[in-house]
């Protein structure tokens, strides 16, 4: 089956689970059209990204000129449909916070320029990954001739604004609705009657396994947080709990808006010599910080299920993680510490329980940790749940 998938801009680093799903799709001997709104090649510095960009048509790239005329070309060919999709995109957007009506209507000529590219390429089914803008797009391009749809919903974008999104809207419309996990599934249950409950799957993102092979536990304690320095990701939360635990060392991968704040923290509790920041890292370096790193921590105050988690058990590492969205799906008891989200205290008692756990223990726990995400997690095996989608609709 010839299929695209859409994103609005692709690829980015934190979008190494799309990647990596086309080209499990791919060994399945499907053909994946790859359609981004836009690039984000200046950022990026993993070499598989860099080559993903190469092979990604960025539609936006086109110029407004060329844009507009292969949509309304499109357009004069499908008049019924560019109609209905126009009066869909309007009420969508009237749905959305701050009259979004323009930028609708954006999605609308986008929308006419996908439907315009997958015809020509002989797509059949047209998946969006993510339930905001490229869902939208999808769906007004299914509305005026293009192929069928379906979409994936992450979290938490989509759970933060579920009416503005027009979720329910997205749901009763496609042909299928992925969640990544059962709680995203609930989620996305309800804003849509029973009556269309049946067509929302859970299919896990994944990670290719011979590429988390496990490591040894490093000798000294350190932890590793990977992520965005935003606000959902309560990195300062971090820090404060950090404060409360003598000696334990700490490598924060990433950056983002709210690094200057974090830095400040590590200022104000004196941790200057116990917090590393070592910025974007690409696949390669956050493998490494991985394998230097006793353990995982995720503070998060809101997620969807994030697949730095998956890739730290496989490599046999404990996780320290917030018990919100997804996660408690996937980390337990067995496998690392589980506590309350936008709690400090709690934090800094995971934080001390681990340090107080035996190397053997740990050992043990890595070990149940990548038995758990190589049996949930294994992206061949979850992508031949996906294809089987694509063949029912």
């Amino acid at each position: 089956m010839k299929l695209a998938y859409l994103v609005n801009t692709y690829p980015r680093a934190s979008h190494s689970f799309i990647r990596r799903e086309i080209a499990a799709l791919e060994r399945r001997e499907h053909q994946v059209l790859r359609l981004a709104m836009r690039s984000d090649r200046g950022a990026l510095k993993d070499p598989a990204d860099l080559a993903e960009d190469r092979r990604t048509a960025h539609l936006l790239e086109m110029g407004a000129s060329r844009l507009l005329l292969c949509a309304f070309g499109w357009m004069t060919r499908h008049p019924g449909g560019a109609f209905r999709a126009l009066r869909l995109a309007l009420a969508c957007g009237g749905r959305a916070e701050g009259g979004a009506r323009l930028r609708h209507l954006i999605y609308w000529i986008e929308a006419a320029a996908v439907a315009r590219r997958c015809a020509a390429e002989g797509v059949a089914h047209l998946h969006a990954h993510f339930g905001t803008n490229p869902a939208t797009v999808a769906m007004l391009a299914a509305e005026m001739g293009g192929p069928r749809w379906s979409f994936t919903v992450h979290g938490p974008e989509e759970f933060d604004a579920p009416m503005g999104q027009s979720l329910g809207e997205k749901i009763a419309r496609a042909g299928f609705v992925v969640a990544i996990s059962s709680y995203g599934r609930s989620q996305l249950c309800r804003w849509v009657g029973t009556e269309h409950w049946d067509k929302i799957a859970v299919v896990h993102c994944g990670i290719e396994p011979a590429r988390f092979a496990p490591v040894p536990l490093p000798s000294a304690l350190r932890l590793v947080a990977i992520g965005r320095f935003a606000p959902q990701k309560g990195f300062a939360l971090l820090i404060a709990a950090l404060a409360q635990v003598p000696e334990v060392r700490l490598t924060l991968v990433g950056d983002g808006e709210l690094r200057g704040e974090i830095a400040a923290a590590v200022a104000a509790h004196g941790l200057q010599d116990r917090v590393d920041f070592a910025g974007w890292q690409d696949e390669t370096g956050v493998s490494r910080a991985l394998a230097e790193a006793t353990a995982l921590v995720l503070p998060s105050f809101a997620e969807g299920l994030p697949v730095v988690i998956m890739e730290a058990m496989a490599m046999g590492r404990p996780v320290i993680a917030t018990a919100i969205a997804g996660v408690p799906e996937l980390v337990t008891p067995e496998t690392g510490w589980l506590v309350p989200a936008g709690d400090a205290g709690a934090l800094a008692g995971a934080i001390s329980a681990l340090a107080a756990t035996s190397p053997a223990r740990l050992a043990e726990m890595g070990a149940a940790g990548r038995a758990r995400v190589l049996q949930r997690h294994d992206i061949d095996r979850e992508a031949a749940r996906l294809a089987a989608l694509f063949g029912e609709t």
